[in-house]
């Protein structure tokens, strides 16, 4: 695909290819990275390093301000700017805001400062299949997966005109902004459980102390992520690694990314808890169908159903303890055989019983709301997969059989703004 040439399609006008270093002949674009050390951002106050861009969003919980006396105001964040990540989650970018203008970033960080229809644009398109086709093709790892600003400056990409790059960037932003509304109200459910929990735990010292073993069965997950089948076919289930449970908002997911054969034999049944840990806690997702635990995952399943929710807090609650347990220079090697001496609050069964009456509908709160987060993102994914048809190469993720029929929108025009005209 030639720099200048045209894409048509019945939905959309013609979108002339280009670039950031062809668009920097005809426009002022600034493009620079990070100056700070990448090792140097988890002890620096005030660093945005390639860890804090996620979901579009920069995240940076330590620190609310900067500090001052940090690199040249050129190589500083500026509001408006477009952040990229340029080593590990490659290509993830997030606009930058007044929170953080003025920060100074890691050299794992790419700034684009341009126009902001271009910003918001290249924003978009970096998400798309093709754009992550295009940076795959380039990734080196010598350590870790790593693309250059050069890479970034001489991708093609199309460039639609302003007023449907605001149509895109409008519908975007409404995607995110009520994903982000529904994953706080997730949280604050799970929020509230855990804090009754506290509550209940502290409030009768004389109820008994038990271990792990006596109350639930765990098993040890096998196998890695690389052992998988690429494509398996029959039956599948959801396979669990360690990094799919780290950085969950709640402890539900819609779909775990990996699948293995149904007939392998490891399958654990629906409302299972798979547990992993990192220097950070342990993290815990509850499953909604069948699943197998990989290595360094544990499955823990209570031997009644009804004493569910109580034991999830009571595991979330002995997050520093669990960790403790685990085996490795960064606390990532769990098992089920030194998690079987944990020991754990339990109260009788009629309080355990009201507890899971209790708790119930706050996790059903959080479950439909996660379920919405992900039909957000299938709308998102969806738009994504367009924008990469109008560009002339669409890449259609291969369905699981599971999921064939499932109700995924398939945009198939260019968002028009309330009250204007869809564009020919």
């Amino acid at each position: 695909m030639e720099a200048g040439t045209h894409q048509t399609d019945s939905g959309a006008a013609a979108w002339p290819t280009t670039s950031i270093a062809i668009e920097q002949v005809r426009r002022d674009i600034y493009t620079t990275c990070g100056v700070v050390d990448d090792k140097a951002s988890d002890q620096a106050p005030g660093v945005v390093g390639s860890e804090f861009v996620r979901d579009g969003r920069i995240l940076s919980p330590r620190m609310n301000e900067y500090v001052s006396g940090g690199p040249p105001a050129t190589r500083a964040l500026r509001q408006d700017d477009l952040a990229v990540v340029l080593v590990r989650r490659v290509g993830e970018s997030a606009l930058v805001t007044s929170e953080h203008a003025g920060w100074p970033a890691t050299r794992s960080i790419g700034i684009i400062r341009a126009e902001p229809h271009i910003v918001r644009w290249l924003r978009i398109w970096l998400q798309t299949p093709t754009a992550k086709a295009r940076i795959e093709e380039d990734v080196t790892a010598h350590v870790e997966p790593t693309i250059s600003l050069d890479t970034l400056r001489s991708m093609l990409f199309p460039l639609p005109p302003p007023d449907v790059v605001a149509a895109y960037d409008r519908a975007f932003g409404l995607i995110e902004e009520v994903a982000s509304l529904y994953e706080k109200s997730a949280r604050q459910a799970v929020a509230l459980v855990d804090a009754l929990h506290d509550d209940w735990a502290s409030a009768e010292p004389s109820w008994e102390t038990r271990v792990l073993a006596e109350v639930a069965k765990s098993k040890t997950g096998k196998g890695s992520e690389s052992s998988l089948p690429p494509l398996p076919t029959g039956p599948t289930v959801d396979a669990i690694a360690p990094s799919d449970l780290f950085d969950l908002p709640v402890p539900h997911v819609e779909r775990f990314r990996l699948r293995s054969p149904a007939d392998a034999g490891q399958a654990h049944p629906s409302s299972t808890f798979m547990l992993s840990t990192r220097p950070d806690g342990a993290h815990i997702a509850v499953t909604r169908r069948p699943a197998t635990a990989l290595r360094s995952v544990v499955a823990v399943r209570p031997i009644e159903d009804t004493d569910s929710w109580w034991l999830l807090h009571e595991l979330r609650s002995r997050s520093s303890e669990i960790t403790q347990t685990a085996q490795g220079r960064n606390a990532r090697e769990i098992s089920a055989l030194a998690l079987k001496r944990l020991k754990v609050t339990w109260p009788d069964q009629f309080t355990r019983s009201a507890f899971h009456r209790m708790a119930e509908p706050l996790h059903a709160t959080a479950r439909l709301l996660v379920f919405k987060i992900a039909t957000l993102h299938n709308l998102r994914d969806a738009l994504l997969r367009d924008i990469s048809a109008k560009a002339g190469v669409l890449q259609e993720p291969a369905a699981q059989p599971e999921e064939e029929g499932a109700l995924t929108p398939h945009p198939t025009a260019v968002p028009t703004p309330r009250g204007g005209q869809e564009r020919p």
